[in-house]
């Protein structure tokens, strides 16, 4: 196993809002709290004792305890690790902190991403109790069980083909029975093969899905199956105690509308400079129900439920929080505040798309006295086999340049391993240079002779242009052989032109190398050198 770090701006599939933020850049500063170091969490530790009260620790307890007591039924004898036990008990010390990531509830886990996500919180946490030794470091998987977009999570892909879950639509997507997931497993166990890690594939997904009754129970189990060793606690957001503990920030939503008139005011300034990730809505709560999860609008002094008949008065929606917190779900605007009130939490951590709506909230948070927490930008990884290594360096393609766009790379490559050695550049310079001169003759006559001097120039630069192209396609065709591996090797390693974490399963890797590919993720990510990781193996 061979590590490597770049910088994530040499991947070029990364925002300038990701990019300025790792680079502290002014126009981003005062969109966050503190920044992801050392000195960082120092302070934000201090704030979140401050803050998070002991009354809710015990609660948080009590929740996850009651969450994990499937995972201790006969069915699954001994599955929950003495590591994740005591985690979860230490919790109740106010020494203790969270380092916690979401996702949604992908089918088997959805892109390679979501084990990034996990192991930079487990990694981190464990870099935090070396240096803070008085403390407690806990890392935490949020699951996303109140979403509702499933056309999201009903698949995944396995060697370039997208193995689907056909259901019905509705309501949050925790709840969904397991039903019809035996069709997916016999599709997805013929693919597999009969090895050794195909089976242990095979009995994590049956185990997983066809003997629990929901989508949240079964993705528990599955990300418990996989990082349970090193202490993972796993916390849904969709219980009513968890609800109860939220009660005043979704009182002061319905009646004020806080979170829009803040985070409308954030976007103001953040628009000036970066692309707006969300856009808030003026309740940025939902209605939830067994089969449904919509939007409470309010219109003529009537609070609606969208798409039902519900309708309430300021009063009755009022006593219905208090009586039923479970069936108010906060969406990505307040999902994030639910998350800092019930967890004594430092730091989150998630891609891009993620951080960016994040930096819209900062204002909303101290408006209602809630620390914002530490944003950390998830590690990144390329996995590489030592036999692609080996074709990259025969290549002589670097780790940076494997990432550029395909055009260029091939159209890079050919003209390094051309026998014609002729800069273009060099030769449009020139024009230019020889243009220059001429404008300057042009500018002591009249307008018309300074027109015709530029458009002979344009005219001139476009030729040489043309001549380039026409070059650099006949040596594609001469290199026809170098074109092929390149391209091949390319598509290989970024499927679809794109990251293979955003496309591939951890099946893929599983398969080759079973529980070692964890570990060995588990070894080579450092949450905190804030940079992308290549990974021979």
């Amino acid at each position: 196993m061979k590590v490597t770090q770049i910088p994530f701006k040499n991947t070029g599939f990364f925002s300038k809002t990701m990019l300025d933020y790792l680079e502290q850049k002014e126009t981003i500063k005062p969109f966050y709290n503190n920044f992801p170091d050392i000195t960082g969490f120092h302070n934000q530790i201090e704030e979140k004792q401050k803050s998070y009260r002991l009354q809710s620790r015990l609660t948080l307890v009590n929740a996850l305890e009651n969450q994990y007591k499937f995972l201790d039924s006969a069915l699954n004898d001994n599955a929950v690790s003495e590591k994740t036990k005591e985690n979860i008990a230490l919790l109740k010390q106010q020494n203790t902190f969270t380092i916690t990531t979401g996702h949604q509830l992908n089918l088997f886990t959805g892109p390679l991403y979501f084990l990034y996500k996990i192991i930079s919180a487990i990694n981190l946490a464990e870099e935090l109790s070396e240096k803070f030794t008085d403390k407690n470091f806990v890392p935490i998987y949020w699951m996303a069980t109140e979403d509702h977009d499933f056309d999201e999570i009903n698949y995944f892909n396995f060697e370039g083909k997208k193995v689907l879950w056909n259901r019905k639509d509705g309501g949050a997507v925790g709840r969904f029975s397991t039903e019809g997931l035996e069709t997916v497993f016999e599709v997805f166990s013929n693919q597999l093969g009969n090895s050794k890690n195909a089976e242990q594939l095979k009995a994590l997904f049956k185990k997983g899905y066809l003997e629990h009754n929901n989508l949240a129970d079964a993705t528990r189990f599955i990300a418990n199956e996989l990082f349970k060793e090193y202490g993972l606690v796993i916390i849904d957001g969709d219980d009513t105690t968890l609800k109860e503990l939220f009660i005043p920030f979704v009182k002061d939503e319905l009646e004020h509308e806080t979170s829009f008139n803040e985070v409308s005011k954030t976007i103001t300034k953040l628009e000036k400079e970066y692309k707006i990730q969300v856009n808030p809505r003026e309740i940025n709560l939902f209605y939830l129900s067994e089969s449904s999860r919509e939007r409470i609008v309010f219109e003529d002094g009537i609070y609606k439920v969208n798409n039902t008949e519900i309708t309430f008065s300021k009063d009755e929606i009022l006593k219905e929080v208090a009586k039923n917190p479970l069936a108010f779900s906060p969406n990505v605007i307040m999902r994030p505040l639910y998350q800092e009130v019930i967890l004594p939490n430092l730091c989150y951590i998630g891609g891009g798309g993620e951080m960016a709506y994040w930096f819209e909230l900062k204002n909303y948070f101290k408006k209602v006295t809630i620390p914002f927490p530490i944003l950390l930008l998830r590690n990144s990884v390329q996995v590489i086999s030592t036999k692609q290594q080996k074709k990259l360096n025969n290549l002589n393609i670097s780790h940076e340049e494997l990432f550029l766009n395909q055009h260029k790379l091939l159209s890079k490559k050919v003209v390094e391993n051309s026998d014609i050695k002729i800069s273009f550049n060099d030769k449009i310079n020139y024009l230019e240079e020889q243009f220059a001169e001429l404008k300057q003759v042009a500018e002591k006559t009249d307008v018309s002779f300074i027109g015709a001097v530029k458009a002979q120039e344009v005219k001139q630069i476009k030729g040489l242009q043309n001549l380039e192209k026409r070059l650099l396609k006949a040596e594609k065709r001469r290199q026809n052989d170098l074109v092929k591996r390149i391209t091949a090797l390319q598509n290989q390693i970024l499927p679809n032109q794109s990251l293979e974490e955003r496309q591939r399963n951890f099946s893929e890797y599983y398969l080759e190398y079973g529980e070692d590919f964890i570990d060995a993720l588990k070894k080579s990510l450092k949450p905190l050198k804030l940079e992308f990781t290549i990974l021979e193996i």
